[in-house]
């Protein structure tokens, strides 16, 4: 073990060099979230601040900029095949579309008539048909106790009575695929997209589904448990080309082979919530962690996202 990696299995530095670092790139947020590389630059929430940041680096140094603001409280950013921005808004309740002029289009926010919980991930699979989880984690009177401050809307009412992971087809139709968690949270396909991982913040341990041919899931078995004494609760994570797991969770970052070995955690300074690949050639790790955005170079991309 070292301060920046905690070692499970050898093949962990076949994916993080033993001489990789971990560098803060910017810092000074409210509650980073929801990080998405497009365009060479870094989109990422500031969920409190109701704002979608911009960082990119410059010949002369690092620029951090407001992208948009307000943003319904966005939480997890993603990209369509035409690389407009897709997100999960909190304070809207909605799934929604920001345009490449800025024109912003809802594109989900009620199931059987009644309002989402506070849509929290989400990820485009390649036919154009959204995943996103709905857990109640943007509502202050479900769970203040599990939710950063700034983050939930006072007082606002839980019209649903799940917590559901839902499709929505490129018709607009939404449909409910699962309702038995306690808090979905992160999602990520496998490369093939013949897999979808689905964490639970509430029980600790990441499921993976079968998804079928017509983008419903099935199966649901226990991927990954990630109970720890170390605070923290599986949040957002991402693949790479070869099916490796990051999942951010208690203490770190935890990385997993395709057959589920934890091959060790990466460990950055402050807690982190969702990971992103960036850089040209998608081999820079991006984690936004509490107040702070971090990076470490590893050696095998992540799975393309966007055009």
């Amino acid at each position: 073990m070292s301060e920046l990696f905690e070692v499970h299995h050898p093949a962990f530095y076949r994916l993080v060099p033993a001489d990789s670092t971990i560098e803060r790139v910017a810092g000074g947020f409210s509650f980073t979230e929801g990080p998405v590389w497009r365009d060479g630059a870094l989109l990422f929430s500031d969920i409190p601040a109701n704002r979608t940041v911009r960082w990119r680096q410059l010949p002369e140094g690092p620029e951090v900029t407001t992208f948009q603001t307000p943003s319904g409280k966005a939480n997890g950013l993603t990209l369509d095949a035409r690389g407009d921005l897709i997100r999960c808004e909190h304070q809207g309740r909605r799934v929604s579309r920001v345009a490449r002029d800025g024109a912003v289009t809802t594109l989900a926010d009620r199931y059987q008539g009644k309002r989402l919980n506070s849509p929290n991930d989400l990820v485009v699979k390649s036919d154009g048909s959204i995943y996103f989880t709905d857990p109640p984690a943007g509502l202050g009177a479900v769970m203040p106790d599990l939710v950063p401050r700034g983050i939930a809307e006072a007082g606002a009412a839980q019209e649903l009575p799940f917590q559901g992971v839902y499709r929505l087809d490129t018709g607009g139709r939404l449909t409910l695929l699962m309702d038995d968690f306690a808090l979905p949270n992160g999602l990520a396909f496998s490369p093939d997209e013949r897999l979808l991982y689905v964490d639970d913040s509430i029980r600790r341990h990441v499921r993976v589904f079968a998804v079928q041919s017509d983008g419903t899931l099935a199966g649901g078995r226990i991927f990954a448990d990630m109970q720890s004494p170390d605070e923290g609760a599986p949040d957002g994570m991402k693949v790479d080309v070869e099916g490796h797991l990051y999942c951010t969770g208690p203490g770190g970052t935890w990385v997993y082979a395709p057959d589920a070995t934890l091959l060790g955690r990466i460990i950055t300074p402050e807690q982190p919530c969702n990971a992103a690949f960036g850089d040209s050639d998608r081999r820079m790790l991006f984690l936004t962690a509490q107040t702070s955005v971090y990076r470490v170079r590893v050696a095998l991309p992540g799975i393309p996202v966007g055009p």
